[in-house]
């Protein structure tokens, strides 16, 4: 198989997997969701990913059926019927299947929805540039939720603008991006937003704190504003597909450059990671 879709049980390419109507995925976005890649049929930090969704899902009062280790072994198992080890590994539960209700249906049980195709992580060594836009995101980001029309709408206007991501800030306060997390360095020190309901805190951002702490970078989670954002030595996108990337450009003005060494020694580890968890 080329890609696949999975939907409770129910396994087809990706084109001709259906789901009902009445699934409330569909009509409230009620439901979360996680991803991440694997190389050569090895799926990266799977574990990490899972705990994450169901953590997620906790925090919306879903319950699925399936533990976390069955998740694991069958999204294992899954990966292996595809022709190509390289892909976008993703999963969501949804509330349910019931008529349109804004409250919680009694009897539904939770839908799992899992999605591959090929698909790698980016050049992590690949410059970016970025815009910025206010954050009108509900309070509800730590929770990786299917309601993401706002990061939609911030993405088409990095399209519009031909930059790569866009980075949103409450007031003056910088959060996160459209879909990755964004760190600062600053004299020696990675700066992070804190991992409070203002943002999801990304897989990627965790490996990056952790790779800092390795090499003795202190790491310190505070809100930033965006003058500290543009006056920064280096910034820094993560997400579950770019492990470790240097933003160079915010709002058409040069931005960082100022640390290069340690960004590529911070990119060379990750990466590392990388590879080596996903060897054959």
């Amino acid at each position: 198989m080329k890609t696949l879709g999975y939907y409770n049980g129910k396994i087809d390419e990706l084109d001709k997997i259906t789901v009902p109507m009445l699934d409330r995925a569909s009509y409230f976005g009620d439901g979360v969701y996680d991803v991440t890649f694997s190389r050569n049929y090895k799926v990266y930090q799977l574990r990490e990913h899972v705990e994450r969704i169901f953590a997620s899902a906790a925090l919306l009062k879903i319950y699925p059926e399936i533990t976390p280790n069955g998740l694991c072994e069958l999204i294992e198992e899954l990966v292996k019927k595809l022709d190509d080890g390289e892909l976008w590994v993703y999963f969501q539960f949804s509330r349910g299947t019931d008529y349109r209700n804004h409250a919680f249906p009694e009897n539904a049980k939770p839908n799992l929805w899992i999605m591959l195709r090929p698909a790698k992580i980016k050049d992590t060594y690949r410059e970016l540039r970025v815009i910025t836009r206010e954050d009108t995101r509900a309070l509800h980001c730590n929770i990786k939720s299917l309601n993401l029309l706002p990061s939609v709408m911030a993405t088409q206007a990095c399209v519009d603008a031909g930059v790569d991501e866009c980075i949103l800030h409450r007031g003056d306060i910088v959060t996160e991006c459209a879909h990755s997390n964004v760190s600062i360095l600053k004299n020696g020190s990675l700066i992070t937003h804190p991992a409070n309901e203002l943002i999801l805190a990304g897989t990627g951002r965790a490996h990056l704190m952790a790779a800092c702490r390795h090499f003795d970078i202190p790491v310190v989670e505070r809100p930033y504003t965006l003058e500290e954002l543009k006056e920064a030595d280096e910034i820094i996108l993560t997400s579950a597909s770019a492990l470790c990337m240097r933003i160079v450009k915010v709002d058409g003005v040069s931005v960082g450059q100022k640390a290069p060494h340690t960004v590529k020694m911070l990119q060379d580890y990750l990466l590392a990671d990388f590879i080596s968890a996903t060897e054959k």
